[in-house]
């Protein structure tokens, strides 16, 4: 097994690939049951808004156990790099990329988000999940992943959210404080009961400090025009998506 992380890896990254380290092996289908079927759902429709833009080459980042990048090799003919800085979480997606029969077609290899070993506009599509709360610097990250964009290449992301309204920001609070990481305990261990204890004030933190206009403007910063975004499942999901603008 190699290192958890770059040796130029933030504390950020290092603390990203703690929480994961002992995941991996039920990753995927806990995290369908955690999310209450909900990721599935969401996963479509950032493979949608890739898929839209006809991409040859694709990167993929925060890939894990390469679930989107196996989605977007489906629903397109493209060539798919999947990075992560979790090797244990990469060797998880080996297995399913293997299994599933597309080891021709999508390659994992260990990278850090914020210093991606590709040249500027490699890719015509770039696609994220769950990425930003672990980088130390979200406008530098969303920033690194449009250089490696072609222009008029496609981007597009998939998070956590926290519901807006209310009532279900009650019942969501509810959920992620209380039922997540019992239920993760039980159905997982004590790593996913520290993953699930971690994930509600992580989500709610974050878009705290980073309210939607200030997002938008990251993604206008990083090259992105005609930026849009879809909340999901009563708060929950947040899906965004956007085009590089062309050189002038």
């Amino acid at each position: 097994m190699g290192e958890m992380s770059p040796p130029s890896a933030t504390p950020e990254n290092a603390f990203a690939a703690d929480l994961f380290e002992d995941l991996p092996a039920r990753y995927d289908r806990l995290t369908e049951v955690l999310s209450l079927g909900q990721n599935a759902k969401w996963r479509q429709e950032l493979v949608r808004h890739i898929a839209h833009v006809r991409p040859r080459r694709i990167l993929d980042v925060a890939t894990g156990t390469a679930a989107v990048a196996i989605a977007l090799a489906r629903a397109t003919d493209a060539e798919i790099v999947g990075v992560d800085i979790s090797e244990p979480m990469l060797e998880r997606g080996r297995t399913r990329v293997y299994a599933a029969g597309l080891d021709q077609r999508i390659h994992l290899q260990e990278a850090r988000a914020e210093q991606l070993p590709f040249p500027a506009g490699s890719f015509d599509a770039v696609s994220f999940t769950y990425l930003l709360r672990y980088v130390a610097d979200p406008e530098a990250t969303l920033a690194e992943m449009g250089r490696v964009l072609r222009p008029g290449g496609g981007m597009a992301s998939l998070d956590f959210f926290v519901p807006p309204n209310p009532l279900w920001h009650l019942s969501w609070e509810l959920y992620t404080r209380v039922l997540m990481p019992s239920g993760g305990y039980l159905l997982g261990g004590r790593a996913w009961w520290k993953a699930g204890r971690f994930l509600g004030p992580s989500i709610e933190g974050f878009h705290r400090n980073w309210p939607m206009y200030r997002m938008y403007e990251a993604w206008r910063q990083a090259g992105m025009v005609d930026v849009e975004h879809h909340v999901a499942s009563l708060g929950g999901g947040l899906v965004m998506w956007g085009q590089k603008h062309h050189a002038t």
